[in-house]
C-alpha cells in the first residue's frame, strides 16, 4: 500500500505541506482566500529537532493502536487507510493517547484529526506531497 513518506534531509521546514494539508480539507479553490484569518489544523506537522527537520503524520499501521483504543469505532481501517467517522467520535481522544507517533490531534471545535492520505480528492494524491517544493515528502510503496 502506498503511504507517505519523508526524507528528512530534503525537507526545508517551510510548512507549505501543513498549509496545502489544510486547504485540502476546505474543498474550496482559493487557497488564500480559503485560510486567510483562521488557525490552520493540518492533519501533518513539520517538526524541528537542532538542524532536523521531519514531517509527522499518520502511518496507517498494519495494526493501528488507535483503532483498537478508539471506544466507539470511530477509527477503522479500510485498504490499508485509517480514517475516522467524525459522527462517530465523542471526542474522548484516546486515540490521541495509544498513537505511539503523535500523529493524532484535535481541531480547537475538539475534533479528531489525523491524515487519511486525502482519500476523498479525485486524484488520491495527499495534498502534502504535491505540495512540497522540494520532493522531500513522497507518497509511494515500499516494501
Amino acid at each position: 500500500m502506498k503511504r507517505v513518506y519523508v526524507n528528512e534531509k530534503w525537507c526545508l521546514a517551510c510548512h507549505l505541506c501543513e498549509y496545502y494539508c489544510t486547504f485540502a480539507g476546505t474543498g474550496e479553490k482559493d487557497m488564500a482566500r480559503a485560510l486567510k484569518g483562521i488557525r490552520t489544523n493540518p492533519r501533518i506537522k513539520i517538526e524541528e529537532k537542532d538542524d532536523i527537520s521531519f514531517a509527522v503524520s499518520c502511518r496507517h499501521c498494519k495494526e493501528p493502536l488507535c483503532v483498537k483504543g478508539c471506544i466507539t469505532g470511530a477509527l477503522t481501517v479500510s485498504d490499508g487507510v485509517v480514517t475516522i467517522n467524525s459522527d462517530k467520535c465523542i471526542s474522548c481522544f484516546t486515540c490521541i493517547l495509544c498513537c505511539p507517533y503523535g500523529a493524532i490531534s484535535y481541531a480547537d471545535d475538539k475534533t479528531v484529526l489525523k491524515c487519511e492520505l486525502c482519500i476523498r480528492t479525485a486524484d488520491r494524491t495527499p495534498a502534502c506531497v504535491k505540495g512540497c517544493p522540494n520532493g522531500a515528502i513522497v507518497f509511494e510503496e515500499r516494501g
